[in-house]
């Protein structure tokens, strides 16, 4: 169940993100005193092709994830996808799971809840919705699985909506708020995630980790911090150079 809000999606051009559709109907034309009525004023957008190759297939190596302690209540085999940590976590036990970092939904792109994962799709095709096509016209209505497709090398579709698990072909994305929804992972991790999990898997989308755990979690995957050397100190200036600069002053 989805805990987004719905209430757009209830009104006419209504948006499975919680926005108004940006294609609106415009008057056919507009009557000027100087010209009479023009009926080519109102042109239609650009859009993009109808079809678009996401370009190479190629084998994708999984990559093992970290292997964390995480003691919690979450069943083992669910995945937990942590917002706010802009991490997935797949439980192998009462105390352990492996982590994951991934890409989240930017502001006002955000949700909450519990799915299932329904299908997996390696190399997925891509139909952006109108509603992203709206705000990039250079979209494609269609766009084959490949290594320029956004959705990467598999894509875990979770229950009936519009949402999913899946690579990307942006790298630098993983650890960012930068999707429509969506759940990014590098396309080697999201091999490995989709090689233990079964249709079926429940997934819970939280906002973020308690306190407790999330402190935990956070002190095993953070960085190592990178130790600073001494400071170099400046060499002192002769003196007779600093009394130097004092005359040229007093000039």
């Amino acid at each position: 169940m989805l805990l987004a809000a719905t209430a757009a999606q209830a009104q006419p051009g209504g948006s499975p993100y919680g926005r108004q559709s940006a294609y609106r109907q415009q008057p056919q034309g507009y009557f000027s005193f100087w010209g009479g009525w023009n009926d080519n004023y109102y042109q239609p957008r650009r859009r993009g092709p109808a079809f678009q190759s996401g370009g190479e297939r190629p084998e994708i190596a999984p990559v093992e994830p970290k292997l964390v302690a995480f003691p919690s209540q979450y069943p083992a085999g669910s995945i937990i996808i942590d917002t706010k940590g802009r991490q997935l976590l797949l439980v192998k036990s009462e105390t352990e799971a492996l982590h994951y970092p991934i890409s989240v939904g930017r502001q006002g792109f955000t949700w909450t809840g519990t799915q299932t994962i329904s299908r997996k799709a390696a190399w997925p095709d891509w139909h952006p919705p109108d509603e992203m096509r709206a705000r990039d016209w250079r979209l494609p209505e269609k766009m084959s699985g490949g290594v320029k497709n956004p959705l990467g090398a598999m894509a875990l579709y979770l229950g009936h909506s519009l949402y999913r698990i899946h690579g990307t072909n942006d790298a630098s994305s993983i650890g960012r708020a930068a999707s429509s929804g969506c759940f990014r992972m590098l396309n080697g991790h999201i091999t490995d995630l989709s090689s233990r999990v079964d249709i079926g898997v429940t997934v819970t989308v939280i906002s973020r980790l308690p306190p407790e755990l999330e402190k935990i979690v956070a002190e095993q995957v953070a960085p190592p911090k990178q130790v600073e050397g001494p400071k170099k100190r400046r060499a002192a200036r002769p003196t007779s150079y600093r009394r130097d600069c004092k005359a040229s002053r007093r000039r």
